[in-house]
């Protein structure tokens, strides 16, 4: 790398990586299933210093994947985003490799300082980013079908999560069972909402990577409110034992609700983003606050 390369890296992420909407999430989603795991087993939780372990690990990890994104789709943004930074030489490959080795290293060193079963899981999660990327090349049909690209890119997700979970079981915060998978249902849901409604349009542009585009804008729009539907039948079993304030978060589903409705009468233009954004931060935060406020 040369001097410049810190620089570089610093504009990548503030075009690439919005920390206000990248580190928000990557806070919330881990503040949210830590302490949801831990109240589901009848604990009060607080955060720790492991916590904040898991919330750098994670923000560190989307920020590597982000990178493996730019680097996985250079050819692609050539002709639809010609302005990208690695596109454009604002930052090199070479660079962005680099940068993906300390991260690499960083979180390696910290979960490892914790537990090793923690550094092994996020490693799993980084190198099934990487073999991705070495499919998709080796794949036409995973490169260009945007609903099996999904099936096959979304475990990195999945595996995120299951650090979350699997660290806080090899800490002896929780015991794993049935509600680990509920945990990780109800996060997929959520993020699968988003997913979808910010590639739900009644138009497409040619070229454009829209689950529309292939489903149609209404069973697009369809299975984007049936995610968030999702999420709150995830969260019925685990929280409805601890009375109404456990089910605050189920309360997030009237933004999607209303996005759905939105979108329909429209008949025109793209799902309301904002909504399917609030949906997100609206059910984590409630998920922190419902695990603060149980006695």
């Amino acid at each position: 790398m040369t001097r410049a390369a810190p620089a570089r890296l610093c504009r990548f992420v503030s075009l690439r990586f919005r920390p206000h909407i990248y580190v928000t999430y990557g806070l919330l989603w881990v503040l949210a299933l830590e302490s949801s795991a831990v109240t589901a087993t009848g604990t009060a939780w607080q955060p720790s210093g492991a916590t904040w372990v898991r919330v750098v690990s994670v923000v560190l990890a989307l920020l590597f994947l982000r990178m493996l994104d730019e680097w996985k789709d250079l050819a692609y943004d050539r002709v639809h985003h010609p302005d990208r930074p690695l596109v454009t030489g604002a930052i090199t490959v070479a660079e962005l490799r680099g940068a993906m080795a300390a991260i690499t290293l960083v979180v390696t060193a910290l979960n490892t300082a914790c537990s090793t079963t923690a550094a092994l899981l996020l490693l799993a999660a980084l190198g099934y980013g990487l073999l991705l990327t070495a499919l998709e090349r080796l794949s036409p049909a995973v490169r260009d079908r945007q609903l099996l690209d999904l099936a096959v890119t979304y475990p990195v997700q999945v595996l995120l999560g299951a650090y979350v979970y699997g660290s806080l079981v090899a800490a002896g915060s929780v015991t794993a069972d049935w509600r680990g998978a509920a945990l990780l249902a109800l996060s997929a849901c959520v993020f699968l909402h988003f997913e979808f409604a910010r590639k739900t349009a009644w138009e497409a542009t040619p070229g454009a990577r829209l689950y529309s585009a292939g489903l149609g804008p209404r069973r697009s729009a369809a299975v984007t409110a049936g995610f968030a539907a999702g999420a709150v039948g995830c969260q019925v079993p685990l929280f409805a034992p601890d009375g109404p304030l456990g089910l605050l978060p189920c309360l997030a589903v009237a933004l999607p609700a209303w996005g759905t409705r939105r979108f329909l009468s429209a008949g025109r233009g793209t799902w309301p983003l904002p909504a399917a954004m609030g949906f997100v931060v609206v059910t984590y935060l409630s998920l922190v606050v419902r695990a603060v406020l149980l006695p």
